[in-house]
């Protein structure tokens, strides 16, 4: 895989739509943001779509907008986010949460940038360039049949994975479960509790890593002992071995 700051040069200043996956807090909505700053596009914000916070109810309603009297709620014709993006990016974030029977009026408007608010026949064009992203494996919500492929083929036009931070060679010793969210929260401690300009080590609090369970018939003579002399001076309180 090529190194993730090389690729966004690359894929920034072009109109490919692009798919962003990894754990959460891997930094997906980083990128995202990154794409869209260095790409032709970036006069305007990026418009952010949270599907994994939609109701299906408004689901449609909130991406393609509606007139009013389209259903009870609708006091007054509302923009969707496609057309509020027109020229710019919309950034679908968790976009395995879309519902299936809504991915279709996605796909084309994808495939054609056409599109109607809910409630009405006319339609509308828009020229969006669309950076989504996902925490779920796609390839396996479209074996299940909850994903289509057709719509997976028109968002990774260029894929990104980001990997998790415990795989990256930096503080190894911490399980970094939240990721680049976590570390975020740990940097920003460093400096506000480092004393001087220079963070040290004793300024960084990160979780004790979870020691892997280890098997007595995989262990050297020594390494045993080392071991068991450990476990007894920590159920003492005495400390620990260098």
């Amino acid at each position: 895989m090529q190194p993730v700051l090389e690729l966004l040069g690359r894929v920034g200043p072009s109109d490919a739509n692009v798919l962003i996956t990894g754990e959460p807090g891997t930094g997906k909505e980083v990128v995202a943001r990154t794409l869209h700053a260095i790409s032709e596009r970036a006069a305007r914000p990026m418009v952010t779509v949270n599907a994994g916070g939609l109701a299906e109810g408004v689901f449609e309603s909130e991406l393609f907008g509606h007139v009013k009297g389209a259903f009870t709620d609708a006091k007054a014709d509302r923009v969707g986010r496609f057309e509020l993006a027109d020229g710019e990016t919309p950034f679908l974030d968790e976009i395995a949460n879309v519902p299936y029977n809504l991915q279709a009026k996605l796909l084309r408007v994808l495939e054609t940038g056409e599109m109607e608010r809910v409630g009405q026949s006319r339609t509308r064009k828009v020229d969006v360039r669309v950076v989504s992203a996902s925490n779920a494996d796609l390839q396996e919500e479209v074996a299940h049949n909850r994903f289509r492929e057709d719509l997976l083929f028109r968002l990774n036009t260029i894929e990104i994975h980001l990997p998790p931070l415990r795989d990256r060679r930096m503080l190894l010793e911490n399980p970094w479960q939240g990721n680049v969210r976590e570390l975020s929260h740990v940097v920003e401690r460093a400096v506000l509790m480092a004393q001087d300009t220079l963070i040290r080590p004793g300024d960084i609090a990160v979780r004790a890593a979870r020691e892997a369970p280890q098997k007595i018939d995989e262990m050297s003579l020594e390494e045993v002992e080392r071991f068991l002399i450990r476990k007894a001076l920590a159920r003492h309180g005495r400390g620990r071995l260098g």
